[in-house]
């Protein structure tokens, strides 16, 4: 079977600086992978480029088998339009760091205007669709809040819930809980791995080792833009092959 994702030589540099140096990355259908390593290492600039929010330099990222950010012209690949990459984005769910909800609308509002404004649904439809996701990330009870009113872990699970609403066929996490304080971590995880149970396919950059081990089929160590280490997360984390991975693994474990 095809790869729902397949990124081919990726690499990335802002001017004279290389941040990524020809990553490869191939994420089945229904896996989740966790990519970890230190600051800097380029994990978070490897997820952008994932849907093109950053642009490579070089190489090409495949979505169900079409280029993400080109399109074919005879035997080259050209730039999308910005039109025809939002519409190509709507497969890929993205969860930040912060969590860029809207403040001025409640968690139900923040969560149906991507599916009213991009896909054209009525207000009701997405409102019933809504409620469901909200009462999956268990906050039901909150649709009527603003941001304000909720703590960093349910900012999170209302910007979780409004990329589902899109219903994307891959969802990337760039550190989702790094901004929470500790005790709140838990409740993101425990969306993320029901969100795993469930079969949804996620890339996630994660300094959660544990998450890692229990969810993750596989898991990429990166450090100095390239692929140190990858495999089962098992594996790697009770018996690293790279002293680079044992070695970082030896301060976070």
């Amino acid at each position: 079977m095809m790869p729902l994702l397949n990124a081919e030589r990726i690499s990335k540099s802002f001017g004279t600086h290389q941040v990524l140096k020809s990553i490869d990355l191939t994420v089945k259908a229904g896996d989740v992978t966790c990519i970890v390593g230190p600051s800097g290492s380029g994990k978070s600039t490897l997820l952008r480029c994932l849907n093109y929010l950053e642009v490579p330099t070089s190489g090409v990222v495949y979505l169900e088998g079409e280029p993400v950010g080109l399109r074919w012209k005879g035997e080259r690949l050209y730039r999308m339009s910005f039109n025809e990459l939002a519409v190509q984005r709507q497969k890929m769910g993205m969860v930040f760091q912060g969590f860029h909800l809207f403040p001025h609308k409640t968690a139900l509002e923040n969560i149906i205007e991507a599916p009213m404004v991009v896909k054209g649904k009525k207000r009701a439809e997405a409102t019933e669709e809504a409620m469901t996701l909200l009462q999956k990330v268990g906050l039901a009870g909150h649709a009527a809040h603003y941001p304000r009113q909720l703590s960093g872990g349910q900012q999170q699970r209302v910007a979780i819930a409004r990329s589902l609403a899109m219903q994307p066929a891959l969802m990337l996490f760039d550190e989702p809980t790094s901004a929470l304080d500790p005790e709140l971590v838990g409740e993101v995880l425990t969306v993320m791995r029901q969100l795993a149970e469930e079969g949804m396919t996620m890339v996630v950059v994660t300094h959660e080792m544990n998450f890692a081990r229990d969810v993750a089929d596989r898991l990429v160590f990166m450090d100095g833009g390239v692929v140190v280490e990858a495999g089962n997360p098992r594996d790697v984390l009770s018996d690293p092959q790279q002293a680079r991975t044992r070695s970082f693994l030896a301060r976070v474990l």
